[in-house]
C-alpha cells in the first residue's frame, strides 16, 4: 500500500482530512495517508516539503507561488479552498492603537520571511498606500510566538486567520482592529515534483477521496458543533466561517494564479512571472 505523507496547518480548513483518516477512506482506495500539523504555517511546511518530510501539503496560494517562482521544486496540483482567506489584523488588547492608520510605521510580527503573514503584511501595506519599504518585521515563528510578542511590545501587530485568532480576541489577549481578505483563492494542494513524477496515480486517488468529502462537507450533520469542539471555537463563529468558505474540487484557474503573480511581482516579492505550467500540474 503506497504511503503519502501530507502536512498542513492545524486549522479548521483541514478538518475534512482528519475525518477521512478517522473513517479510513484512503485505505479503501489502497493508499495509506498520514497527516502532520505544522504550527508555523506555510513557511515551515515549505521547508518540510523541501526536506521531503512530507510529500503533499496544503498551503497558502501566495506563499507557494513565491516559493515556486524562487525555484522550489513544487507544483500546485489542486485548488483546495476556493474563497479568500480573511486575515485579522491584531494588536495587543492593552495597546493604544485603535485603527489601521495607527500601526503604519510599527513592527509586524510574522511567522517567517516568505510566509503568509509576511506576504500579507506587505499586501496590506500596499492596500493602505503605505511605503512598503518602511514595513518592519519581527519573526515570532507561530501564533504562540505572537501571543507572547505583542503584549511585551516586541512587535505591535500581527496578521493571522480571523477565526483561528478569535478565541484570543475573546480572551482579551489580542484586539482585532481590521481585516484583510486575500484577493485570490486562499489554499491550494501542493506536491514535490519528484513525488508527482513517481506517484501521479496514487495522488489522483487521494484527491478523489478528499474531493468527495469536501463536496458535501457543510451538509454533514452537526458539523459546526464538531468543528467548534475540535478547534476550541464558539459554534456561532464556526457557522459564520462556514458561510464564507467554499472547498474546491478542481485545479486553480490560470487567471487566479496570474493575479497573485502580478501582485507579488509589483511588490518586488518575485522577480518574474512564469508560465502557468511551471506553477501548476494537472494530475
Amino acid at each position: 500500500m503506497k504511503k503519502i505523507k501530507v502536512g498542513g496547518v492545524p486549522e479548521h480548513f483541514n478538518y475534512p482530512w482528519h475525518l477521512a483518516l478517522a473513517d479510513q477512506l484512503f485505505q479503501q482506495q489502497h493508499i495509506e495517508v498520514t497527516w502532520k500539523d505544522y504550527y508555523g504555517g506555510t513557511g515551515e511546511i515549505s521547508r518540510a516539503l523541501h526536506a521531503k518530510e512530507v510529500d503533499v501539503a496544503l498551503v497558502l496560494t501566495e506563499s507557494i507561488i513565491k516559493e515556486i517562482e524562487d525555484g522550489a521544486p513544487f507544483k500546485i496540483i489542486q485548488e483546495y479552498i476556493a474563497t479568500p482567506l480573511l486575515w485579522g489584523i491584531h494588536v495587543a488588547a492593552n495597546s493604544s492603537y485603535q485603527d489601521i492608520d495607527d500601526i503604519e510605521k510599527t513592527t509586524s510580527a510574522i511567522s517567517r520571511y516568505g510566509s503568509g503573514s509576511h506576504l500579507m503584511t506587505i499586501i496590506n501595506a500596499e492596500n493602505q498606500d503605505w511605503d512598503t519599504d518602511d514595513v518592519k518585521f519581527k519573526v515570532v515563528k507561530d501564533l504562540k510566538g505572537a501571543l507572547q510578542a505583542l503584549p511585551k511590545d516586541e512587535a505591535q501587530y500581527f496578521m493571522w486567520e480571523h477565526f483561528t485568532t478569535k478565541p484570543y480576541v475573546d480572551k482579551g489577549i489580542f484586539r482585532r482592529i481590521a481585516n484583510c481578505p486575500t484577493p485570490w483563492p486562499c489554499f491550494v494542494i501542493v506536491a514535490h515534483q519528484d513525488f508527482i513524477d513517481e506517484n501521479s496515480k496514487e495522488i489522483k486517488q487521494m484527491l478523489s477521496v478528499i474531493n468527495k468529502l469536501t463536496k458535501d462537507f457543510k451538509t454533514i450533520p452537526s458539523i459546526s458543533k464538531k468543528l467548534a469542539a475540535a478547534y476550541q471555537q464558539k459554534e456561532k463563529d464556526i457557522k459564520e466561517w462556514l458561510k464564507i468558505t467554499e472547498w474546491s474540487q478542481k485545479q486553480i484557474g490560470e487567471q487566479e494564479v496570474r493575479n497573485a503573480q502580478e501582485q507579488l511581482f509589483e511588490l518586488g516579492l518575485i522577480q518574474q512571472i512564469s508560465d502557468f505550467n511551471k506553477i501548476c500540474e494537472k494530475i
